[in-house]
């Protein structure tokens, strides 16, 4: 067979798999279905290789080449565009032909004639009859709607939205078939690609648009953020409007417009395969490493072809997209647009880079869209150092069920840092770094709270993640509810979530993977680092988890003592996080190589590669090695065959003599075909790979695997080597303290005619207090409030500070005498006033006033209310808390004809 009639035969299957008659002009017949293609049509010019009718109509031509015409294949775009303007013989109806194809056995290009400046683009396959149909009633092509793109009503958009948007618009307009969104974490990037597919749906008149991710977990906050979704131009909400479905099942339906699914179910989807559900609960980037990157192989789907999906968004698109699950995103003929806050190389070449959107997490943090954080270091001995163990009785844990029994040690052992929680659990280390973080955090790291804040501690290991649990709760002497785990293995993992999000408790969650990423909780305000990472991406990703900014009043919702908006969120690194050395690229973060429970979930989700099989193979020999007699027996009891016999299989799947000989023993013949041999192997690796289907069998494999003991360390009690802010976070707090002193420059003639830098009595209390309350909101926009000031002077001069009762606004009156130099100590302004109040009513008592009980309840009320709010006048009375004492009418009754010249007396001593 030569190379073109190759060719022809692959594409002539391309055009039947996507609903094509395929016909020889002497049997022509083009009544016999809605999309005919007849082969060697003739026109004006020539006979062209398919001529494709729709309805009895040409619409299109193919122009069909070998497959080493590939790399030419944009210069047969102009024997393709020759027929389509010729005049095609004996059709005497009215036609224009729009559609045209260059094909090869490998490749198809395509390019739609009435896209102004159009284009020819690669496709998986040759579109559907019914879609050239669809395509020719419509008035315009999607490509030539989105050049007219109206005004975004800017209105409820932050700056880097807007700009976002407007860069996407232009990029949709140009043609660009991909498109890269990078945005900080908490910059808002799920709104942004939902107003931009609510504009490609109304003003692109896309059809439909997929929205991908790769847990459920972002799959259902992605759901929940379409649903809320209210565009401007319309009363309507975005899911009144247009249809939104997160896929469960494999069934699409063809009446909605948004459909959210994980990229794990879209390609189980088109290869027509069940989904294992537990793919959908964890990232494919923790199954997927150098070592086993198997692209994943589609094939044409006729009931989802690659003209289903218009656009498809792709969330978090750092992650699983390159190599291994490209064919999923490139099946369909669609725009891509990717969403992420940390790219790397690799994002950046996969969408072209096509930029439209560059808003990194420092510039967030200085427009008050993200929060920056401080860090706190934990060094400990064993932490930093390990541990040495002299032979001698010792008790182990089993991981799995973790019963406890003493065995006498082999030999002594010697363990480093990297060991500890994975082969030896100290739990002396684990308390010493939980009990340094309660000792600190009231009087270091959050001093004006009076519960703890919301804390997210990251685990190297689902067992590790219980031994915080468990110790977290003796050294804070709480119950179950206030620390709680929240992985894929704990019990309904999202209920946790939702409640550490939106109740008071639980105080304290210990994770491992399951919300280093992607997941929103607002409230978080402190990190402890347990477990190292050496991507710098995931460590970005996981430092996002603090960075959300709030506003006190929801902060308040679960932290009641908040007294601030949420201004920055602790670091605690106990494991040398912040410091160690990470690279570009998310390797394995606990092994050099892909762990068995990865490799096993490769071969589940189609990996037939050898590399993958002969390192799945070389993990189960290792662990018929590790198991005893009765595992053994177990094993070939539950998947069916011993585990010599499945590591040998996964073997002899690459072993040429042994594949011939499967090639001889199938066909009966000494000398198999190529094709034989092949067909031979493929029967090899699907018996080889048979039993990692079964996610039970998966399950017990890995259980077999972790269920080898832990060594229990009490011998080495750890201790405390330092506990303190890291050294680099003087870099944040000049940061902060830089950008007050610009804003006191900006706003100096303000604050010098307020007089409020001179240590004098404050009149004109009324504009006094507006004033401040202009200049104070106009700070917060800088994202700097009086709490993260005062920390951070108390970080820079701790000699100077003192810690105290905040009343933010009044105090900020003593950071700006501070920070000009007219008082040596940085004092709450409520100190001070209650020192005066003491000094004014020692004086008073002392005279022939003597102020009773009654009194004194009422004048220390009035002392607070002019703590933070500098002055009080008579109409104050009548709010609240005085309101509850009788307001004004209460007061006159306790100090008479005297109540306004009390008043006026307390004005002037408290803030003297």
């Amino acid at each position: 067979m030569t190379p073109e009639e190759k060719a022809r035969l692959a594409i002539d299957e391309k055009l039947n798999q996507s609903g094509w008659v395929i016909q020889d002009m002497k049997r022509l017949n083009l009544s016999a279905s809605l999309g005919v293609a007849v082969r060697e049509f003739p026109t004006s010019t020539g006979e062209v290789d398919y001529a494709l009718f729709v309805d009895g109509t040409p619409v299109g031509v193919v122009e069909a080449k070998r497959e080493e015409a590939g790399e030419h294949i944009t210069d047969v775009e102009v024997q393709s565009g020759r027929y389509a303007n010729s005049t095609f013989k004996w059709i005497k109806n009215e036609y224009a032909i729009r559609f045209a194809y260059e094909a090869t056995d490998k490749i198809i290009r395509f390019t739609d004639y009435k896209d102004i400046k159009y284009r020819s683009r690669t496709v998986f396959s040759f579109h559907r009859p019914e879609t050239l149909r669809d395509l020719l009633r419509q008035p315009d092509t999607i490509r030539n709607n989105m050049k007219h793109f109206p005004p975004l009503d800017t209105n409820g958009f932050r700056k880097c939205q807007i700009n976002a948007i407007n860069n996407l618009d232009q990029s949709f307009a140009d043609n660009r078939p991909k498109a890269l969104v990078q945005m900080a974490t908490g910059a808002g990037k799920t709104f942004t690609a939902i107003t931009a597919a609510y504009r490609l749906l109304k003003y692109g008149k896309m059809k439909r648009i997929l929205f991908l991710v790769d847990t459920k977990g972002l799959g259902e906050q992605a759901e929940r953020e379409f649903l809320a979704y209210m565009p401007n131009d319309d009363p309507r909400s975005f899911s009144q409007i247009y249809g939104v479905r997160r896929l469960k099942s494999s069934y699409i339906p063809n009446d909605i417009q948004i459909c959210i699914c994980t990229i794990q179910r879209m390609y189980s989807i088109l290869k027509g395969e069940t989904l294992d559900e537990k793919a959908e609960e964890t990232p494919f980037a923790e199954y997927v490493t150098a070592e086993s990157k198997a692209p994943k192989e589609v094939v044409y789907n006729a009931k989802y072809p690659p003209e289903f999906f218009d656009c498809i968004i792709v969330d978090e698109c750092h992650r699983s997209i390159y190599n291994v699950w490209s064919q999923v995103l490139t099946y369909f003929d669609a725009f891509i647009v990717g969403l992420t806050a940390t790219p790397d190389n690799r994002t950046f070449a996969f969408f072209n880079e096509n930029i439209v959107s560059e808003y990194p997490r420092e510039q967030a943090i200085v427009d008050g869209v993200n929060v920056g954080e401080d860090i706190f270091l934990i060094e400990t001995q064993v932490g930093k150092n390990g541990g040495f163990l002299m032979k001698q009785l010792i008790e182990y844990r089993d991981r799995l069920s973790r019963a406890k029994r003493w065995r006498q040690m082999d030999e002594d052992v010697n363990y480093a840092p990297s060991q500890l929680d994975r082969d030896i659990v100290n739990p002396s280390q684990i308390r010493t770094v939980i009990r340094t973080f309660k000792e600190n955090l009231f009087t270091t790291l959050f001093p004006r709270r009076k519960e703890v804040p919301k804390t997210l501690i990251f685990a190297k290991t689902d067992s590790h993640a219980d031994d915080i649990v468990q110790i977290v709760r003796e050294e804070f002497g709480e119950g179950n509810d206030f620390c709680r785990k929240i992985t894929y293995s704990a019990d309904n993992p999202e209920s946790v979530l939702s409640s550490f999000r939106n109740d008071y408790n639980p105080r304290i969650a210990v994770t491992v993977d399951m919300i280093a990423t992607g997941t929103d909780v607002k409230p978080i305000e402190c990190l402890i680092f347990m477990r190292d990472v050496w991507s710098k991406n995931y460590f970005e990703q996981m430092k996002g988890r603090g960075t959300r900014v709030l506003s006190k009043e929801d902060l308040q919702k679960v932290t009641p003592s908040a007294t601030e908006n949420k201004d920055h969120f602790v670091i605690v690194d106990a494991v040398g996080v912040t410091k160690s050395k990470k690279s570009d690229t998310r390797p394995l973060e606990r092994k050099p190589t892909v762990s068995m429970k990865e490799l096993m979930l490769n071969v589940a989700l189609g990996a037939k590669d050898e590399n993958t099989l002969t390192s799945l193979a070389n993990r189960v020999i290792r662990l018929n090695s590790q198991m005893s007699p009765s595992e053994r027996k177990q094993f070939e009891t539950t998947v069916g065959e011993s585990a010599g016999s499945v590591a040998e299989k996964l073997l002899n799947a690459f072993d040429e003599d042994v594949i011939l000989a499967q090639a001889q023993k199938s066909t009966g013949v000494p000398t198999p075909t190529e094709e034989q041999i092949k067909s031979a192997q493929k029967e090899l690796v699907q018996a080889a790979v048979a039993p990692f289907h079964d996610p039970d069998i998966r399950d017990y494999i890995e259980n077999v695997r972790r269920s080898h003991e832990q060594i229990i360390d009490n011998v080495n009690l750890d201790s405390v080597i330092f506990a303190g802010f890291d050294a680099q976070q003087e870099e944040n707090v000049n940061k902060v303290l830089s950008g007050f002193r610009a804003f006191i420059e900006e706003n100096k003639s303000e604050i010098v005619a307020l007089r409020i830098i001179y240590d004098a009595a404050y009149k004109d209390r009324p504009m006094v207090v507006e004033k401040l309350k202009e200049l104070y909101e106009k700070l917060k926009t800088h994202g700097i409030t009086v709490e993260r000031l005062w920390d951070c002077y108390a970080i820079k001069q701790p000699s100077k500070v003192k810690r105290g009762t905040m009343a933010q606004l009044t105090d900020l009156i003593s950071i700006i005498r501070f920070e000009m130099g007219y008082t040596d100590t940085l004092t709450p302004f409520a100190d001070k006033v209650n020192y005066n109040f003491m000094q004014w009513t020692f004086k008073k008592n002392a005279g022939h006033i003597q102020f009773t009980e009654e009194q004194m309840e009422w004048l220390r009320l009035i002392k607070d209310h002019i703590a933070a709010s500098l002055s009080i006048l008579p109409e104050d009375l009548d709010l609240t808390p005085f309101d509850r004492k009788g307001g004004l009418l209460g007061f006159y009754d306790a100090f008479g004809d005297n109540y306004e010249q009390i008043l006026q007396e307390m004005n002037v001593a408290l803030v003297a």
